[in-house]
């Protein structure tokens, strides 16, 4: 059997057809969206490593 290839095509969107993606995290026990934190917290949060379990 041969092997087939499946080549993936480049998406592309205009900005005006974008949609915002809002991004929530677990606060103390609250889902809070990260574009509310202070500057401090949000660089807090991008250096934060995620675990899979």
């Amino acid at each position: 059997m041969e092997a087939q290839v499946k080549t993936a095509t480049k998406l592309e969107k205009s900005n005006e057809l974008r949609t915002k993606c809002l991004v929530y995290t677990r606060v103390m026990g609250y889902h809070r969206p990260v574009e509310s934190f202070n500057i401090g917290k949000k660089g807090e949060h991008k250096e934060r490593k995620h675990f899979n379990e």
